[in-house]
């Protein structure tokens, strides 16, 4: 089984880190500082790991992040 993983991290309005790991279904933690955040998400990984055993149900492969433009979007008038 691989070793490392893709996470994705975003700043919440409240300023808190939310770390995401694409390849594991519902893996995901969040954090105040970066350094907690690493911390808090090896052992999110380690735990989804343990969880999923060797079914890999819940495994997906990350492909990418790709950033897509919409126009805006007005709310319909009443």
């Amino acid at each position: 089984m691989k070793n490392e993983f893709n996470v994705i991290i975003e700043k919440d309005s409240e300023g808190f880190l939310v770390a995401s790991v694409p390849e594991l279904h519902g893996c995901h933690t969040q954090a105040k500082t970066m350094d907690e955040l690493l911390g808090r998400v090896q052992e999110a990984i380690s735990l989804c790991l343990e969880e999923y055993g060797d079914d890999h149900f819940g495994m997906r492969e990350f492909v990418g992040v790709q950033r897509v433009t919409v126009a805006p979007w007005s709310a319909p008038h009443a």
